[in-house]
């Protein structure tokens, strides 16, 4: 028999995400959003009028692929550019139909969550205190 591999909280956190990744994809399909259209039009929501490069930085891809991502929202009316002028820093924001779109994710969110608490209490609570004590190191 082989020997047990040694605990890893790296792999086994990865390891979790994956499948929670692969239960949110499963959650947002039905809406025409994915994991990350939805982390995307999440941080529009969150920053109104944040610009190409910030929300490029945030989600950590390409500025090329967050005007890809973003012309696909703003053509499916999700996501509009209050840019005043030609030629100016683009100014992101989420419409009405964006708003209910991402209302409507985060209640398969929360069953998503709920699940994952009710079966691991104990994660949970630990993933809770870890993310507190990361914004109380940040202020």
């Amino acid at each position: 028999m082989p020997p047990t591999p040694p605990f890893s909280p790296t792999v086994t956190l990865l390891t979790l995400a994956r499948v929670q990744e692969a239960a949110l994809a499963d959650a947002l399909k039905p809406l025409g959003l994915t994991p990350r259209t939805f982390g995307l039009l999440g941080h529009v929501r969150g920053t109104p009028g944040i610009s190409f490069s910030e929300l490029a930085r945030r989600s950590r891809i390409t500025v090329q692929s967050a005007h890809a991502a973003m012309g696909r929202l703003v053509t499916d009316g999700l996501v509009q550019d209050a840019t005043a002028q030609a030629g100016a820093s683009s100014r992101l924001e989420v419409t009405a139909a964006g708003e209910r779109l991402l209302d409507e994710a985060g209640r398969a969110v929360a069953v998503l969550d709920a699940a994952f608490a009710a079966a691991n209490p104990g994660l949970t609570d630990a993933l809770r205190r870890h993310l507190e004590a990361i914004f109380v190191e940040r202020r």
